[in-house]
């Protein structure tokens, strides 16, 4: 009994010394357990629902354990604003020793942690994507080319219910990379479905439980378990962008860029021999981010939206004579007829509010030791934005949980954007492809509700508006009927 006794003795004693402890003014939190810490205390399924109520027990800024990893989790606007720009250097880092830091080698826009490589590459892609038209007559061109193919598949459809995923999908693929690359795929293309399903299966595995059991057991990270999976596909679609860079190294001509990767290689030229801060291996993986990034993010924007409009067709019927309105008998739309069209902007705005594409946001890390709300947050520790407590405030919106352009109109019905739309989050991490995406957005609704009625079946099932949480968050699965408006432009 003695021995009993004593073994059991030594195991608490055991258990005490494994259990995660909170730094000095650390902001409070549920106890962790031994080695798991509180990963157990999350839905691996969905945490937002559990991160609300730890935030209702702990306050606006509280702690939580990932096996050993201590974590802070920041809701509402105030707080994240006070993270992410009053002291936005200090938290715009990214974490490290997680599988998504392994899968990119701690290099790209992503995950790349703050520094100097880090800053240059962001300058390089915003000034770049600049000088290729972001914002310009020849960006709308290369949106509305695509937005024809969507158009033309969408009528030989004749007006039965189809799933738009695999067609937005692949239009919102061709477009980042017409930039990047200076080519678009067919929709039936085999390489086409190689990148969409590469991303889309890392983006499910990489915010699902096995990542979870990935960062916080690092004795399992070499067994054959699904998290290989990503290290596998990343693997293929470096060789695939590897083989497109090599390409333009023999075809290009300096100082006459086509697409991203000339302007990167003539920008290598300037700086020779050694290149500065850029190198072929970077521009891989910028390649790959921007690419990830411009597929997955707006095609589900444009999925929510074409879901929201045709299920709620009073909405719908709202834009469309706006649209009829300002464009009259013109041939085609610009980027610059936003401004006359307030209620579409307020409806494309309220789709991604309630979409909730990145419901927490990427994971930050302070770059140094900060205070946030009067807590003391140690160099290092991962930061957890809580972007949906801030999307769906009670005290920042009307009707958080229902789709209602209003949150976007003032008194007069003019477009406005509250500071509590972080759809895109803030700070120096803000999106990069934000203002890509809003021009994407903006063009192919527009050319969609012009052209057809977005008509949900009579015989479907009622819509489930609930989005599959993910890093990414996407639309359920639905069909919808594109049918040809009396008077198509």
């Amino acid at each position: 009994m003695e021995t009993i006794l004593l073994l059991i003795g030594v195991c608490c004693i055991i258990m005490l010394l494994l259990k995660p402890q909170r730094p000095k003014n650390f902001p409070p939190g549920p106890e962790p357990l031994p080695v798991f810490g509180n990963v157990l205390q999350l839905s691996m399924k969905n945490p937002v629902r559990d991160l609300e109520e730890l935030s209702g027990r702990y306050g606006k800024v509280y702690s939580l354990f990932l096996g050993w990893r201590p974590a802070v989790v920041i809701h509402g606007l105030q707080a994240v604003r006070e993270a992410l720009v009053t002291r936005a250097v200090d938290f715009a880092g990214r974490p490290q020793g997680m599988m998504i830091n392994h899968v990119t080698e701690n290099k790209g826009l992503i995950m790349g942690n703050y520094g100097a490589v880090w800053r240059e590459h962001r300058r390089f892609a915003l000034a770049t994507m600049k000088n290729f038209g972001l914002g310009k007559r020849s960006m709308e061109e290369r949106i509305l080319e695509e937005t024809t193919h969507i158009c033309n598949c969408l009528e030989k459809s004749q007006g039965r219910p189809v799933d738009p995923l695999s067609l937005i999908h692949s239009a919102a693929s061709n477009i980042i990379c017409s930039v990047l690359f200076g080519q678009r795929y067919d929709y039936n293309d085999d390489v086409l479905a190689f990148i969409i399903n590469s991303f889309k299966e890392n983006a499910q595995i990489a915010n699902g439980a096995w990542a979870a059991i990935y960062d916080t057991f690092p004795l399992l990270r070499r067994l054959p378990l699904p998290f290989q999976k990503v290290f596998k596909n990343y693997r293929d679609l470096k060789m695939h962008t590897q083989a497109i860079v090599e390409q333009h190294k023999h075809t290009r001509v300096p100082g006459k860029p086509r697409d991203v990767v000339d302007c990167y290689l003539d920008e290598m030229d300037k700086r020779a021999p050694d290149g500065g801060l850029l190198d072929e291996e970077r521009l891989v993986m910028l390649l790959l981010d921007l690419h990830f990034a411009g597929t997955d993010t707006s095609s589900n924007s444009i999925l929510s939206a074409i879901l929201y409009l045709a299920t709620h067709s009073h909405i719908q019927a709202q834009c469309q004579r706006e649209i009829d309105r300002v464009l009259g008998e013109s041939l085609s739309v610009s980027f610059e007829d936003r401004h006359r069209m307030p209620f579409l902007m307020a409806t494309i705005h309220e789709t991604q509010r309630l979409a909730n594409i990145a419901p927490l946001g990427v994971f930050h890390a302070t770059t140094r030791d900060t205070k946030l709300m009067g807590y003391d947050i140690p160099e290092g520790t991962l930061i957890i934005t809580n972007l949906t407590s801030v999307l769906f405030e009670s005290t920042s919106w009307e009707r958080p949980n229902d789709f209602y352009p209003g949150h976007f109109l003032d008194e007069d019905g003019q477009f406005v954007k509250p500071d509590a739309f972080l759809a895109f989050s803030a700070g120096p991490r803000v999106c990069l492809g934000e203002l890509l995406a809003r021009m994407e957005l903006f063009l192919i609704l527009v050319s969609l509700l012009r052209r057809f009625l977005l008509v949900w079946p009579e015989d479907a099932a009622r819509p489930d508006l609930t989005p599959v949480f993910g890093g990414i968050q996407s639309p359920r699965p639905y069909r919808v009927t594109f049918r040809l408006r009396a008077k198509p432009c």
